[in-house]
């Protein structure tokens, strides 16, 4: 069992400026490495202030540059956005640049408003992603290879600089779709899930559709490894707690707005924070989240681990306008005190495999 900060980069409003964004991103990367996570993740999203990092791989190359053990990885790649033959290229770059340290998050996004501005389908996106699943593995572990599909056709070609990693870099696979999920069991791809606000009852439920697709996919799951985002934060002073709950309420509600294409702006970019139907109270949310006191937190996150037996958490760290500098000391406080003692009471790692 391991941690990793995910590194979202969000612009409340125009008291931040996108470079204090990026570079609170990186710092915080240094961070996670100073105080033990296992890993660096970031986002990949477009032309709004719901995340600011358009590159998650071009953010894995310079932050390796400020770093030497941490594992960085892209939390996702949207692939149906990637003009293919570039994207390969670029994975073997930075894992080489990484010295390889890079893990591979691949998705097939869901944002319209992202789809519309590279004049690419989301309707067809689905379908895009399952032929970039047939096309990576062959490109990084053959020395040529070529691929003709429906949107990818691409002529015997080699990747120059080859991963570091052999024969690749790890895959995590962020999907809906209960097929592909499936697949990835089947290839031995990792999986990244969350519950996004959702209590222990969510959690089960992500635990028992895990299980219903290592049955469907013929095989044990133990290949793959789980990744649970997840939002925590740990303090016996609740004015910060509410401070991280109201940057959760922000995420949660532009991310809703860009799924159901009802985004606002006033100018074009800075999008309106719209009350959703779904908008939960901050109690509701702090009793649903491991959120809390430390002891809490703790034995909220054990008790998380024990339904979904994750082998990795992602923790959300960067949201909405959080104070930087608190953020920076509540991770050196999951470094110090939180991470060692889940990780003294569940084990190094939770095995997955199919509930008996």
């Amino acid at each position: 069992m391991d941690f990793g900060a995910f590194i979202l980069a969000q612009q409340r409003g125009y008291h931040q400026d996108s470079h204090t964004v990026i570079a609170n991103s990186v710092e915080q990367t240094v961070m996670a490495e100073q105080a033990g996570f296992s890993n660096a993740w970031y986002a990949e999203h477009h032309f709004n202030n719901y995340s600011l990092s358009p590159s998650p791989l071009m953010m894995v190359a310079h932050c390796a540059a400020k770093t030497t053990k941490i594992r960085l990885g892209s939390a996702v790649c949207i692939l149906p956005l990637y003009h293919a033959p570039r994207f390969l290229a670029e994975v073997g770059l930075v894992d080489s640049l990484s010295d390889g340290r890079l893990e591979l998050g691949i998705g097939s996004g869901y944002q319209q408003f992202e789809f519309e501005r590279f004049g690419t389908s989301l309707a067809e996106a689905g379908k895009m992603f399952e032929e970039y699943m047939d096309v990576i593995p062959m490109a990084l572990k053959q020395k040529i290879f070529e691929y003709h599909g429906q949107y990818l056709d691409i002529l015997p070609s080699s990747i120059a600089v080859r991963p570091v990693q052999d024969p690749m870099p790890p895959i995590w696979v962020t999907t809906g779709n209960p097929m592909i999920r499936q697949r990835a069991f089947r290839e031995g791809h990792n999986l990244f899930v969350t519950a996004l606000l959702g209590g222990t009852d969510a959690i089960q439920g992500l635990r028992d559709k895990l299980d219903s697709d290592i049955e469907a996919s013929g095989t044990d799951g133990s290949k793959s490894r789980i990744g649970f985002l997840r939002c925590g934060y740990a303090s016996d002073s609740q004015s910060e707690i509410d401070s991280y709950l109201e940057s959760a309420q922000f995420q949660r509600r532009l991310s809703f707005s860009l799924k159901e294409r009802t985004q606002q702006t006033e100018d074009g970019y800075l999008m309106k924070e719209i009350p959703h139907p779904t908008d939960m109270s901050f109690e509701d949310m702090q009793r649903n989240l491991p959120i809390g006191n430390v002891n809490y937190v703790i034995e909220r996150m054990i008790e998380e681990i024990e339904i979904l037996r994750p082998d990795h958490i992602a923790l959300q760290t960067q949201l909405g306008d959080f104070d930087q500098k608190t953020m920076l000391k509540q991770m050196e406080l999951w470094g110090d005190t939180i991470i060692p003692a889940i990780q003294k009471a569940v084990g190094p790692s939770v095995k997955l495999s199919a509930a008996e």
